[in-house]
């Protein structure tokens, strides 16, 4: 039997949510098949957790560990489900690269193209795409543009959010001008570069796709309304949201946004599961968000969700994942 490595953990905010992704994963992978690990990662530890709750530090120089029985273990594959660094940055993808690991998700490039929200919102728009406008203000040049300056380009209200981070930890929906250097004080606490991105007010939706070299499957829509002012972390994780699969969108645009998110998994070159989301705006325009690469795994997540209504068994997804590379 192969074993998988379930990777989690992280040093940014969302650790916990990692962690929680990890426990969904390990009741997700056929226990037939496969001989499962979750590995929790943190600059200052890298250990498996036993069956028994003991801990084995991972020798980083082949990703190895004493089991349970205490013989030497290297996985066989890595499932990553970091959110945020470094699993979701290219950070980790490159370690594994350098030492032979198969994993979960898109390579290096991909990963720190998708991490970085101003970055990938500027390329998805030279390909045609469209993103809201936006800024970005690097650390130490808060203080370089006033906060006139950012109203006239962007507008109120706005979005002020750290450029590389998820879960929107560090981001407020911004109203008022006073508000708006709380705002990017707030958001430099979770990374060194803030971005100012635009109001689009709609139909907020997210869409799943994941393709192996045998197989291609564009998940089901689902329809994100909350009465928050935004889908934010409470309507994430504490219940403050509606979530409807499938969206309640036409047949038509259904199949615009569908065909949109295999076109763009094709053109980053992702592997595994990802998830693209987007703002439905008058006139069913469709404006992308962000791209999830190592999307949330737990029971209610919104890839489960999506793949249950597909009516697919989630173990034979991530069989394919694991098989596939």
């Amino acid at each position: 039997m192969k074993t998988i490595a379930i990777i989690c953990g992280g040093d940014s905010s969302e650790h916990d949510v990692s962690m929680r992704s990890a426990a969904g994963i390990e009741t997700f992978i056929d226990r037939e098949k496969y001989i499962v690990y979750k590995v929790e990662l943190t600059s200052e530890l890298w250990e498996a957790i036993l069956p028994d709750g003991r801990r084995s530090k991972v020798d980083r120089n082949d990703f190895s560990f004493q089991n349970e029985n205490g013989e030497t273990t290297r996985p066989d594959f890595c499932y990553i489900t970091i959110h945020g660094a470094p699993g979701e940055n290219g950070v980790l993808q490159g370690y594994f690269d350098l030492i032979g690991m198969p994993y979960s998700t898109s390579g290096v490039l991909v990963e720190a193209l998708t991490f970085d929200k101003f970055v990938l919102n500027n390329y998805m728009r030279s390909l045609g795409v469209s993103v809201a406008d936006s800024l970005i203000i690097r650390i130490g040049q808060e203080n370089e543009v006033s906060d006139e300056a950012i109203i006239e380009r962007i507008g109120l209200p706005c979005f002020v959010k750290p450029a590389r981070g998820g879960s929107s930890f560090g981001t407020t929906k911004v109203k008022t001008p006073e508000a708006l250097r709380p705002a990017i004080e707030l958001a430099l606490k979770e990374g060194e570069d803030v971005m100012v991105e635009a109001f689009m007010g709609g139909t907020e939706i997210t869409c799943g796709c994941y393709k192996t070299r045998t197989s291609a499957h564009v998940l089901p829509i689902t329809e994100v309304v909350t009465t928050n002012e935004f889908f934010d972390y409470d309507a994430k994780y504490n219940g403050q949201v509606e979530e409807i699969t499938p969206a309640r969108i036409s047949d038509r645009l259904t199949q615009r946004v569908q065909t949109l998110t295999s076109t763009i998994y094709d053109i980053l070159g992702c592997y595994g599961i990802i998830r693209i989301d987007y703002i439905i705006t008058e006139g069913e325009k469709i404006n992308l968000l962000e791209i999830n690469t190592t999307p949330g795994m737990t029971a209610t997540s919104f890839i489960p969700q999506q793949i249950r209504a597909a009516g697919l068994d989630i173990k034979d997804v991530m069989t394919d994942i694991i098989e596939g590379k």
